[in-house]
């Protein structure tokens, strides 16, 4: 961990440094493109992107994914101090790591090879170069994250009880689901509400994994100012899920209880989204104008 800096005989909180503040503003450029390919050019994935998402609806639903985290990423590098950023880079760390993993586990499924146009190739290849690269240099900046000198910003004001329950549920069934999904696909695929191929399965695997953790890390965190960031996500990912699901409603099996939780938890992250900025821009200017006063 960082040491202590003293100023002014206070001790000063550990910025976001400038080489994880420039991963984050990168990572958040790369998945916002990525989005474009998953929920803009839907129907098209055989052309435009690594490899052939069937059905749309579900390169929608992880086009959104993308959408919702690169709102995150952007917002998390504009931050000063790590305690307000960090809630994002665990999550994108381990949504990377495992994406790697997918990849590789089921490569002959992805645009290689002279039968693709050359541009397909080479959004192949790139989806490849950025998933092998990105876990490697964002753990290395962790480290030195961790390193650098500084305390962390003292908690100011603590989220409800019930909301930390809600993030909990949030949290379990993301993480419970996700793992399932990613480690055992084909035997856990009659819990999703359409129908995944064993790829696609674990990228959403990969993505519940890491959207779960997210969750428990703001559970855990207790704290407006250090959630902050994540809640825009949250609601996002709410709205462009149901979204989704409105563009192709007939490759769900409504006939499942499976999909009417589906929704239901959609609609919990958009009203836990909605609320949680509302308080924590409201707690933020209330800082705001608390330090102003004091000044």
């Amino acid at each position: 961990m960082g040491a202590s800096v003293l100023i002014g005989g206070q001790e000063h909180a550990r910025p976001l440094t400038s080489g994880m503040k420039l991963m984050l503003v990168v990572a958040g450029i790369l998945v916002f493109l990525v989005g474009i390919q998953l929920f803009v050019l839907t129907e098209h994935t055989a052309r435009y992107f690594a490899w052939t998402v069937n059905p749309p609806l579900t390169a929608a639903a992880l086009g959104g994914a993308y959408w919702a985290s690169a709102v995150m990423e952007i917002l998390a590098s504009r931050q000063r101090t790590w305690t307000r950023a960090r809630i994002a880079v665990p999550a994108v760390l381990t949504f990377t790591a495992l994406t790697l993993v997918t990849t590789v586990l089921h490569l002959d499924r992805f645009h290689l090879g002279e039968k693709f146009a050359v541009a397909t190739q080479v959004a192949t290849w790139g989806w490849i170069a950025v998933y092998a690269v990105v876990p490697v240099v964002m753990s290395i900046l962790l480290v030195l994250q961790r390193r650098a000198a500084g305390v962390e910003v003292p908690r100011r004001n603590s989220l409800p009880r019930w909301l930390r329950a809600v993030l909990g549920l949030h949290a379990v069934v993301m993480l419970s689901l996700g793992l399932s999904l990613f480690v055992d696909p084909e035997a856990t695929l009659v819990l999703w509400p359409w129908m995944l191929t064993p790829l696609t399965a674990r990228a959403i695997g990969a993505w519940l994994l890491g959207l779960g953790l997210a969750a428990a890390h703001a559970a855990g965190a207790n704290d407006w100012g250090r959630v902050a960031v994540a809640t825009h996500s949250y609601g996002l990912l709410g709205v462009l899920e149901l979204v989704a699901l409105m563009r192709y409603p007939d490759t769900v099996d409504w006939g499942r209880p499976a999909a009417w939780v589906f929704v239901l938890f959609l609609l919990s992250f958009l009203l836990v989204g909605v609320y949680g900025w509302i308080m924590a821009t409201r707690t933020a200017h209330r800082s705001t104008v608390s330090s102003t006063e004091a000044g």
